[in-house]
């Protein structure tokens, strides 16, 4: 396999599943705990915001007790070995988690928000945070209270949008690991991608989804075992 010039790589929850972080739409996950129409949404957030202060709080707890697995580190040394002069390599993750960054991986952008920072609902300030967050947690930019997290729910526009579409536009090898491919605009990547029709399409997942028909080729196996070996295969030429 030769290495192509340009790649983005497409993850989702699954390669987080594997370091221990609850998946969301899998049986047992977590909105079979929580409706996400309470916590996921502006509406549930105007309705209960004790609540999804909650919820997020016990996301960020969960965090902490969790490590990169070794599909995360094989993605960053990908990056290493390839550079990312020009979004010559972009990682772009659906997930919120922080597990990436700690791999080392640095041309990364969080399409859905990071749990690890809040948003001001005064100035939009989007300072770094790794505790519990409540109504009373001030803005350390402009001390107002009443804080939200920096996330996308449910209705919002996912952040960073003309950037990745920029990428995929002019990509030789697009990758989509551990994802469920239902939540758009991502489980629509790969079609952006094909009506280009520059860049060859690859799906690592324990299971094919639901697109798997759209992809060049199907890797199947778990993120932690099968990323490693897909990008050894690449740079190896």
């Amino acid at each position: 396999m030769t290495p192509p010039g340009r790649i983005v790589i497409l993850t989702g929850a699954g390669i987080s599943r594997e370091s221990g972080l609850d998946t969301f739409r899998d049986a047992g996950g977590v909105w079979t705990r929580w409706r996400l129409e309470d916590v996921c949404t502006p509406e549930g957030f105007a309705r209960d915001p004790d609540l999804v202060d909650n919820f997020y709080n016990l996301r960020r707890a969960e965090l902490r007790g969790i490590s990169p697995n070794a599909a995360h580190i094989a993605l960053a040394e990908l990056e290493a070995q390839i550079g990312c002069e020009d979004d010559s390599f972009l990682l772009v993750t659906q997930n919120i988690d922080d597990l990436h960054e700690r791999a080392g991986s640095q041309n990364l952008v969080h399409m859905h928000g990071e749990l690890l920072r809040l948003r001001c609902t005064g100035c939009g300030a989007t300072p770094a945070w790794h505790e519990d967050a409540t109504r009373q947690t001030p803005c350390p930019q402009c001390g107002q209270t009443s804080p939200r997290p920096d996330v996308v729910w449910f209705g919002e526009m996912p952040m960073h949008m003309p950037r990745i579409e920029a990428a995929l536009a002019r990509c030789d090898l697009f990758v989509a690991i551990g994802t469920s491919a239902t939540v758009y605009p991502a489980a629509g990547f790969v079609d952006l991608v094909n009506r280009i029709g520059r860049a060859r399409t690859v799906e690592i997942n324990l299971a094919a989804s639901d697109r798997w028909d759209a992809f060049d080729s199907i890797v199947s196996g778990p993120a932690s075992a099968a990323v490693p070996a897909f990008v050894r295969d690449l740079l190896a030429g």
